[in-house]
């Protein structure tokens, strides 16, 4: 690391658990966020800030009005451009040393197993079941750790699935295919808040994945109910119905 890096980065590296190989081990990390809307533009901005060397975002959506009450990486001035244009243009005025991809797509199949393949933490931040249960496959089918993160009116949820350990559940343990479809904040709402707070813990869950710190929550469910701010934790184990695992 540089003089500016040393400086930047300087309140992490003061930190026992992580010092400079911890910091190293950021700047020469893969994350791909998947989504960069209400949970993905918190968890990008963190995770940028935080010194992670190349990031991936990949979402299909173009900015509207609607999406800027919780949407803090975007603005008034982002409306109609691609979300992955405007966040990737918010995280470099950030930190501009990092490098950004802005994949402006959907990520399906094989092309999704593909940017799963080349990350060293993937961050779901997407807002549908179908997409989530997709990602969980591809990450368990290359052993790439999931930061998995959801929130809708005012509940939330959070969970890591680490792929790297045999005793890791994976999503599917949790929903399985016949689950019902989940509901959008489209369709339901959502305190704008929560989403915030969801994005920075899959930021701080995939900054400790990636420097060996702390502990993760991987084999547990963490959720909140922000009308009383209470958590509830939920051992999770893996499912012997689970087609996948």
């Amino acid at each position: 690391m540089n003089d500016e890096q040393l400086l930047r980065y300087s309140r992490q590296i003061m930190l026992p658990g992580l010092d400079i190989e911890g910091q190293e081990k950021l700047l020469s990390a893969h994350i791909l966020i998947i989504g960069a809307g209400g949970l993905g533009c918190p968890a990008a901005l963190y995770l940028a800030s935080s010194g992670v060397g190349q990031i991936t975002i990949a979402d299909d959506d173009k900015v509207d009005l609607s999406n800027l009450q919780r949407q803090i990486a975007h603005h008034s001035s982002s409306i109609g451009l691609s979300k992955v244009a405007s966040l990737k243009e918010s995280i470099l005025q950030l930190n501009p040393e990092i490098s950004v991809t802005a994949l402006a797509e959907r990520l399906q199949g094989e092309i999704l197993g593909l940017e799963i393949d080349k990350a060293d933490v993937v961050v779901d931040c997407s807002d549908n079941l179908r997409t989530r249960l997709e990602i969980n496959k591809y990450c368990k089918q290359h052993k790439v750790p999931l930061v998995s993160g959801a929130a809708i009116r005012m509940e939330a949820q959070l969970s890591v699935f680490d792929f790297r350990l045999a005793e890791s559940p994976c999503y599917q343990c949790l929903y399985d295919t016949d689950s019902e479809i989940s509901l959008s904040c489209s369709e339901s709402g959502v305190i704008a808040p929560l989403v915030g707070i969801i994005g920075s813990m899959q930021a701080l869950e995939a900054i400790k994945l990636i420097c060996g710190i702390g502990e993760s929550v991987c084999g547990r469910l963490l959720i909140l109910d922000a009308a009383t701010m209470q958590w509830r934790e939920i051992i999770l184990e893996k499912n012997q119905q689970c087609s996948l695992c």
